[in-house]
């Protein structure tokens, strides 16, 4: 991809997607109020419970093993994980570190006890892995100086361990092709007539085009397959697939809806016409809320194209989530559409397969509140209006997937009841999964069809789906795990969820912090209603940039500064705090304005202009809450008659010196953390970027700081910044920016006649990646891409360095550089193209002509991975991500800010990797790629770098939770966004009172102690 179009994406069809959860579960009480008969429900459900706990399932299914090693325990933890990562692994080295490490976390001796349904296949399996864990070496051991029998030995558990862990994974998947998925489909239906299948291709989101033709290819294929089995004479009464519309293209987000529409479509329609064809159900899988939305959009315009090419076709379908809050007005848009195309829809309704990565979205976003239901029974709550929309609709053919014996007696009393005489639907579950309670279901008289969901793939594709329904099953309050214990009766199991809305025992979003802070504001993009204001921001002129100070000004400022400290260090703390709570308050209010400033100014995107003014925002409120508990005075303990006491004051005139890159968070972090220790400011911005620092000084003034204690100072680094650091009343220097500056500012601190003067420096950084063999490439492309590139690479914690496992490398790179490819270069404060873009300009001509000269010389001595394609129009103020590979680390010679991604392989020990990157110096991030729990906290012991982040991107740290700074050539600490941060703007004064100088120790002698 290259440059968005300019096109109108498509309108909210649906309301905000965080509403006042206790007000929905509410009305949708008020819905079902008299349509459920619960007694009903349980006196159906509970033979079922009972039969199941009488004829438990085998060993080997989902039930049992949940059972005996349940996710909330470390054998169940360290089993699940082993899965997910040991048939990926290509060298012995790696799987042997990987099997010891999440073996050896766990006691298995203690399983397979009496009171366990299958305890004599239990104890052997619990027995075996407990011996296997003697066999296998600590990460980093050498392997070859063991004795012959260890050797052989953890080769054996190895090779054994990979074979259990693809046997488990025939449970979970019907067949590693479609051919073997249709045999063993043929095979459930002579068990049973009313059995039929949905086939899902295991198609994952793909991070390139080449992945998303591959699973193209894939749906084609089984389509195909299924077709030549026989044409049913409804959708409903054959199998069908399941599709992934994330599969289908790398760029399904709302904000390509240009892409979706030139890219998808085509793709999508093929895939339809070809099931239209063969009459066979077709439904689209559900994906996270940010792209529901879309997904509407993109169900109207087949449902268009549909009724325009294959009217009677009745098996287009879409699986709709109940645990989003939406999902009752996902119901009501999808049967619209149908009704206004004159179609008929097949709705699958799901309870919901992402609800942890929902939490974490919306709190990471800083939302109002949850997309989704923070209660498992506000969901079924939810199912159960959901279904009674579906079961009202003639556009609708329902079908109800789930494994819970309450919910599919429900289902069952409240079709009878709305349809006496019967009404067409079916009942669905996963492969695998809850067979046992509906064998039972299915015995009944008037039992519905049952689909069955079933993956296909090979062992090494059906590891994120594995552990994805491992997770969703193994937790506590799962009705599969429930149904495992006992000790939870059939009445505890089947308990109604039409009670009053519990409430929530997650925190806000607003208050993950607790009462002492407020986490920042975010927006929501995907939102048109919260979008729409950020980009009218973008029509708003640029203000008038403020005038550059002289040496002389710059003098008598710092002047008129060192006059005003002592009366702003005489305010009382408490006010002081209180002007940065306003200040952080005014700044969320005008998000909007800011997102605009920094757009036009500073070349930021709107996700990461609302991420810097969140930012922004979380300084003023975390230094104001530091401020008050760690600078006021403190007793302190002595003999008697004597007092004590440690008191905190500002330094003097402190000298902020901020970049260009963050030129509204680095800037207000630096400035209000220096004003609550009650110093005065001059505050020097970046030369590129004044007005954003200008617009931030005047709303501190409006939030009642005085004027005389901030004064901004713009002008070149050369001059006006050197003055500003020469100056005989430079208390201090708080600075962000280059290695040579800040050796630069330090030097000229250290020749100062006067006192000794603090510098607080905040530099760049040759910041590494580190990635074995045992990490998801998915997820290493993901982190890859958004630390190297976002925000154009002109990030201090940005990625620089990659190192990749020689084993990987090959298939991570291809895998890299096909996302690359995927990146859309363009203008952000363009509002016509602005929420599509991924790169905006580097910050100006000169770092453009820096780069273009580093990027020109690697390519002439490195090998070139992959560069994103450009538009002609834009060569002047961009530069293309691209990525090289050295040969060496040792080539990697200076720090580059800008785009551009420096790849080395790497063999053998891990810790001789780490040494070398600690060589280069510098010591700000680094990111470890790893499923080695061990190796991973290792190699942060080891390095010698400030933060370190694991199985995650390696930028965007938030303030408080992770504090920044390096060491070395990347700083000097204190953190910033940390406890330790204040003190260093802070001079210390020790008070030591004799009380009992006059005349003896009175407060002894009243207490009687002679």
């Amino acid at each position: 991809m290259t440059t968005p179009a300019a096109t109108t994406p498509f309108s909210d069809r649906l309301p905000a997607p965080v509403r006042d959860e206790t007000a929905q579960v509410a009305r949708l009480l008020g819905e079902l109020q008299g349509r459920v008969d619960w007694s009903a429900v349980i006196a159906t459900g509970t033979p079922w419970v009972d039969a199941v706990r009488r004829q438990p399932a085998p060993f080997w299914a989902m039930e049992s093993l949940l059972r005996e090693y349940p996710i909330s325990s470390a054998e169940g933890l360290a089993l699940m994980r082993l899965a997910e990562a040991l048939l990926r692994v290509p060298d012995t080295e790696t799987a042997l570190a990987l099997t010891a490490d999440q073996l050896g976390r766990a006691d298995f001796s203690s399983h397979g006890q009496d009171g366990q349904p299958h305890p004599m296949l239990s104890g052997l399996a619990s027995q075996a892995i407990h011996l296997s864990k003697k066999l296998l070496p600590e990460d980093g051991e050498d392997m070859h100086g063991g004795g012959l029998l260890q050797r052989l030995g953890a080769k054996t558990v190895v090779a054994a361990t990979v074979r259990a862990i693809q046997l488990l994974g025939r449970q979970f998947v019907l067949g590693q092709s479609i051919a073997e998925a249709l045999t063993r489909a043929d095979a459930n239906r002579r068990e049973h007539a009313l059995i039929r299948h949905s086939f899902d291709m295991l198609g994952e989101g793909a991070r390139t085009d080449a992945d998303a033709l591959h699973y193209g290819r894939a749906y084609a294929d089984a389509i195909r397959a299924i077709a030549a089995k026989g044409r049913p004479a409804r959708p409903e009464d054959g199998d069908g697939i399941s599709i992934k519309l994330s599969a289908l293209d790398a760029r399904y987000e709302p904000a390509q809806f240009a892409t979706v529409t030139e890219r998808l479509m085509p793709r999508l329609l093929d895939l339809v016409n070809a099931a239209a064809a063969a009459n066979i159900n077709l439904t689209i899988d559900a994906e996270e809320s940010e792209r529901l939305e879309l997904s509407l959009a993109v169900l109207d315009l087949l449902a268009a194209h549909v009724a325009a090419t294959y009217p009677q076709w009745q098996g287009l379908g879409l699986a709709v989530q109940a645990y989003q809050t939406r999902a009752p007005e996902v119901i009501d848009e999808v049967t619209a559409i149908a009704r206004r195309h004159g179609l008929r829809f097949m709705v699958r309704l799901v309870k919901g397969a992402y609800w942890d990565g929902e939490i974490k979205r919306a709190q990471e976003l800083g939302l109002a509140g949850y997309p989704v239901w923070t209660d498992k029974r506000h969901t079924d709550l939810s199912y159960l209006a959901c279904a009674q929309r579906l079961l009202a609709a003639p556009e609708i053919y329902p079908q109800f997937a789930t494994h819970n014996a309450g919910t599919i007696a429900a289902i069952l009393e409240m079709a009878k009841a709305a349809h006496p005489q019967g009404t067409p639907f079916e009942l669905q579950r996963l492969h695998g999964m809850g067979e046992g309670i509906y064998r039972e279901v299915m015995r009944r008289p008037d039992a519905p069809p049952l689909r069955i969901y079933a993956p296909v793939g090979e062992h090494r594709d059906l590891l994120a789906y594995l552990v994805r329904r491992l997770l969703e099953n193994g937790a506590n309050s799962s009705f599969v795990h429930q149904l495992a214990d006992e000790a939870v009766t059939p009445q505890m199991l089947l308990a109604s969820p039409l009670r009053a809305p519990s409430r929530s025992v997650l925190p806000m979003p607003l208050q993950l912090f607790g009462a002492a802070r407020a986490n920042s504001k975010g927006v929501d993009l995907a939102a048109e209603r919260e979008r729409l204001p950020l980009l009218a921001a973008l029509g708003v002129p640029l203000p008038a940039a403020p005038t550059e100070a002289s040496v002389e000004g710059a003098a008598a400022a710092m002047d008129a500064l060192h006059a005003a400290q002592r009366g702003w260090n005489a305010t009382p703390l408490a006010e002081r705090c209180a002007v940065l709570l306003r200040a952080g308050e005014a700044l969320e209010r005008r998000t909007g304005e800011f997102a605009g400033l920094l757009a036009q100014e500073g070349g930021k995107t709107l996700g990461d202009a609302v991420a810097e003014i969140r930012e922004a925002v979380d300084f003023c409120r975390y230094y104001a809450e530091q401020a008050a508990a760690r600078l006021a005075p403190q007793a302190l303990p002595g003999p008697t008659g004597e007092k004590n006491a440690l008191r905190l004051h500002g330094r003097g005139v402190f000298v902020c010196i901020s970049p260009w890159n963050f030129p509204l968070a680095i800037f207000a972090g630096q400035v209000v953390a220096a004003l609550v220790a009650g110093n005065t400011v001059a505050a020097k911005p970046a030369e590129q970027t004044p007005r954003t620092a200008q617009r931030f000084v005047e709303l501190l003034h409006g939030a009642g700081l005085p004027r005389a204690a901030l004064t901004l100072v713009c002008g070149p680094g050369e001059t006006v910044g050197a003055a500003l650091v020469a100056h005989r009343r430079c208390a201090g220097v708080c600075f962000t920016g280059s290695t040579p500056v800040a050796k630069a500012i330090n030097r000229t601190l250290a020749q100062s006649d006067g006192p000794i003067v603090p510098l607080i420096a905040e530099t760049g950084g040759l910041n590494a990646m580190l990635v074995d063999s045992s990490a998801l490439p998915e997820q290493v492309v993901d982190a890859v891409v958004q630390s190297a590139f976002r925000s154009a690479g002109q990030r201090c914690s940005a990625l620089r360095l990659l190192c990749l496992h020689d084993s990987v490398a090959d298939k991570v790179l291809e895998m890299v550089a096909g996302a690359m490819a995927e990146l859309v270069c363009g203008d952000p404060a363009d509002a016509a193209q602005s929420w599509a873009v991924d790169v905006g300009p580097v910050i100006d001509a000169e770092a453009h002509a820096g780069l273009s000269r580093h990027i020109a010389r690697l390519e002439r001595e490195a090998r070139l991975i992959a560069r994103t394609p450009l538009p002609a129009r834009l060569t002047g103020t961009h530069i293309a991500p691209v990525a090289f590979e050295l040969k060496s680390i040792g080539e990697l010679r200076e720090e580059l800010f800008g785009p551009v991604l420096h790849v080395v392989r790497w063999r053998g020990a891990v810790d001789a990797l780490v040494d070398e990157v600690n060589a280069l110096g510098y010591g700000l991030t680094l990111g470890v790629h790893t499923r080695i729990d061990d190796r991973a906290v290792r190699i942060a012991e080891r390095a010698r770098v400030g933060n370190v982040y694991v199985n995650r991107n390696m930028i965007g740290a938030v303030v408080g939770v992770q504090p920044f700074g390096g060491e070395g050539m990347s700083g000097t600490g204190p953190k910033a966004g940390g406890p330790h941060y204040l003190y260093r703007f802070c001079g210390e004064q020790t008070v030591t009172v004799n009380t009992a100088a006059a005349g003896g120790n009175a407060a002894l002698l009243a207490g009687g102690g002679q």
